[in-house]
């Protein structure tokens, strides 16, 4: 599932899923659970979904293994030594093998958005919520990290991207969601979509960027 924003309100929305923005109105229901009933443990919700923020939001004094580690030691989902092999094996899934020592300062912006995915994957999450994750980086890094999000489509990871990478929603997504000023203006099968939209907002935004 592809979420593609064209303004802040589509970040508050995927933000909103879980909960680190308060509901004001409508719910929000993940596998039959309404995550915007007060009365939710929404800890034992958010254990089941993960997050990819477009600034990365590693700990800078941490080394990167250390970053993968800490959420799965720190909530004893896993003991030390399990959640270091288990960080080895994510930094090798994303290309990353030989940086578990390094620090995020040595990192180039393409490494530290895989490092990123990598921690977010060691909580074992049903879901991962991906808020622009490759627009702070150069041209030349966009690529490694929409290469590891296909593979992970790849394998039925569920995922709610939101993201101006037209062709990359378009290739991966089974679900694309256009959105303007909040506001659901068009959703579907992705060919539908981009190759026959219907609604005057989603033509004009495609002729501009396609």
């Amino acid at each position: 599932m592809s979420y593609r924003s064209i303004g802040f309100r589509e970040k508050y929305i995927l933000r909103c899923l879980n909960r680190l923005e308060d509901i004001d109105g409508g719910s929000v229901v993940i596998d039959g659970e309404s995550i915007s009933d007060p009365k939710v443990n929404i800890n034992r919700i958010r254990e089941k979904i993960g997050m990819v923020f477009q600034s990365f939001n590693l700990f800078p004094h941490l080394s990167v293994i250390d970053n993968i580690t800490l959420a799965p030691v720190e909530l004893k989902k896993m003991n030390k030594e399990d959640a270091k092999k288990k960080a080895v094996e994510l930094l090798e899934k994303v290309g990353l093998g030989s940086k578990a020592n390094e620090y995020p300062d040595r990192l180039s912006g393409g490494q530290k958005q895989r490092v990123a995915i990598a921690r977010a994957l060691a909580m074992n999450p049903e879901i991962l919520l991906f808020d622009e994750p490759t627009s702070a980086l150069d041209p030349e890094m966009v690529g490694e990290v929409l290469q590891v999000m296909k593979e992970l489509a790849n394998e039925g990871m569920t995922m709610v991207v939101v993201t101006h990478e037209m062709g990359f929603a378009r290739e991966v997504a089974d679900r694309v969601i256009f959105m303007d000023g909040g506001y659901i203006v068009e959703q579907g099968d992705p060919n539908d979509i981009f190759s026959n939209p219907q609604n005057p907002r989603t033509k004009d935004f495609l002729n501009k960027v396609l």
